[in-house]
């Protein structure tokens, strides 16, 4: 049979090679090889990103904030939180749907008559229903000086608009920050609101139930709020905030069963940390960054060295991040909050990354 590779006259009509034309085909070879390491090496490689498009898509409420977005049944999801302030009593959760991103309605609010409901995430389960997991910061007796007490409550539906009753999950005062869904589980870290400064690992199989893998995962410079993905292998890697000093953000990574991390500092303080890999295995950070002007950023970062890479500054300011991730039709979808044009208001990016 003829290789392809090669002509026919290097090739003998009875399909042995000439003298000297293994030499040759080794070299197409190991050219072939340095290439494909070559490719991948680019792949992988900071490159620039461009603002598709930014826009606002809802303002409602006196301050729109902490956000996340979806892509479920052919339709957008976008969530967040609602209130009079950044921290108020009255806080709610809205979740906005879109047919094509431009044109928002609500689809649901979340309300609590004892809690400030903050932060929501969403996500797809296994089963194929979309669920919200949120903190509830609940109410104290009036004028009482302790802190909030801090608990965790997940909800499902199947269209989006009808939703369960709220399902109460994981511990008191430890509040699960997001979860992210590998092949057969999902993972979440938890940290403590009471500032005595340590994270735990959990592990839910349902969403509804979170079963305790490490209860201090990490213990220095007040770890809090991450940012997960699973890569192919289920290697998991996760994009962690720190509050202490200096509170360089951290990149940690895993494998099952997800008991011995390894984690390296970013080069950078960050805050409200999402965390998604590209189909050419890139990982994109969205955080906001502190050094000069505050920001929400498109960063990329390096798994083998940690080190984060600006690659685009958001059109934002002031109090703003928080945002959900989605890779769709070949661009980086990303909600976001921002009040660098007054009022704090949600916002839609396209980037071409």
């Amino acid at each position: 049979m003829r290789h392809p590779l090669l002509p026919l006259s290097s090739q003998t009509r009875a399909g042995h090679l000439q003298p000297g034309t293994q030499n040759r085909l080794v070299s197409h070879e190991c050219a072939a090889g340095i290439a494909l390491l070559l490719l991948g090496f680019l792949a992988l490689e900071p490159r620039a990103a461009e603002i598709i498009e930014s826009r606002r898509i809802w303002n409602a409420a006196p301050h729109n904030a902490f956000t996340d977005l979806a892509r479920w049944k052919d339709r957008w999801w976008c969530v967040f939180r609602e209130g009079q302030g950044h921290v108020s009593p009255d806080g709610a959760v809205q979740l906005l749907s879109s047919p094509d991103g431009q044109t928002w309605t609500s689809a649901h609010r979340f309300t609590s008559a004892r809690a400030d409901l903050r932060d929501p995430k969403l996500n797809v389960t296994p089963s194929g229903e979309l669920m919200v997991i949120a903190a509830g910061a609940v109410h104290g007796p009036a004028g009482s000086n302790k802190p909030a007490a801090h608990e965790n409550f997940t909800w499902f539906s199947t269209d989006g608009r009808s939703w369960s009753p709220p399902h109460p999950v994981g511990e008191t005062n430890v509040w699960l920050w997001r979860v992210t869904w590998g092949r057969h589980q999902a993972l979440s870290i938890g940290y403590d609101t009471l500032r005595e400064g340590f994270i735990r690992l959990y592990r839910t199989l349902d969403g509804k139930k979170f079963d305790l893998l490490d209860p201090a995962l990490l213990t220095e410079q007040y770890p809090n709020e991450h940012g997960m993905v699973f890569l192919k292998d289920q290697m998991a890697v996760c994009l962690l905030r720190r509050d202490g000093k200096p509170g360089q953000g951290l990149l940690g990574v895993a494998r099952p069963p997800y008991r011995d991390w390894k984690w390296k500092e970013v080069g950078a303080k960050i805050g409200g940390p999402a965390l998604i890999q590209l189909p050419d295995e890139r990982l994109i950070g969205v955080v906001r960054l502190y050094d000069n002007k505050v920001r929400t950023s498109v960063c990329q970062l390096d798994r083998d060295t940690g080190k984060l890479t600006e690659l685009l500054a958001l059109p934002s300011g002031g109090d703003t991040s928080y945002p959900g991730l989605v890779w769709h039709e070949n661009l980086l979808w990303i909600s976001y909050y921002s009040s660098h044009e007054g009022k704090t208001s949600i916002y839609l990016a396209k980037v071409k990354i």
